[in-house]
């Protein structure tokens, strides 16, 4: 379980590492990290700008500390999230972060195991692969068959790609820590 200081420090760090990189200067992470901030573990950092997505990139796993990997996917989100442009100086001005510290993944056998809101999804199949954070289905009001047929098409399947006998479902659920929306 993450401290509300840890969670102000991961936001922190995960802006920082952001605006050093617009000033084109190199972020330090805090040294030495300690506690939960010094263990790997996998992350996701999202952006957003006026409550709509601006960034969204993580790593499902990591050996490195979770200090380090969510300054690395902050900026990876903010500058090379394939589905945006390069985030700006006057659009960080008005960006809200929000730091997803997850959980190691579990196989389950009976979609009834996932409850919408507290587990995320990963799905594979063949060389596919697709993962929606827990908020996304609370985002959107899916229920479990709806994350379950948008978490196929994140993987680049068809919608009922999740019912094939060879997909295999991962959950996991996440630790959230979030900025207030900005006002423009």
């Amino acid at each position: 379980m993450l401290t509300p200081e840890e969670r102000r420090e991961l936001l922190r760090i995960a802006r920082e590492a952001i605006h050093c990189s617009l000033e084109g200067r190199e972020f330090k992470t805090p040294a030495p990290a300690q506690g939960v901030l010094a263990q790997p573990c996998g992350a996701f950092v999202t952006i957003r700008i006026d409550h709509d997505l601006r960034g969204c990139i993580g790593y499902i796993e990591s050996t490195a500390p979770l200090v380090d990997v969510v300054a690395e996917v902050a900026t990876k989100a903010a500058f090379e999230d394939p589905r945006f442009p390069p985030l700006t100086s006057a659009e960080f001005s008005r960006a809200a972060l929000e730091v997803s510290v997850l959980s190691p993944l579990r196989v389950i056998s009976d979609i009834e195991e996932i409850r919408v809101g507290e587990h995320g999804l990963l799905l594979e199949l063949g060389h596919r692969r697709g993962l929606l954070l827990p908020q996304v289905a609370v985002e959107y009001g899916w229920g479990s068959e709806e994350f379950l047929e948008n978490v196929s098409r994140k993987a680049g399947l068809p919608r009922e790609a999740w019912r094939d006998p060879k997909a295999t479902i991962y959950i996991f659920s996440a630790e959230i820590a979030e900025e207030e929306a900005k006002v423009p």
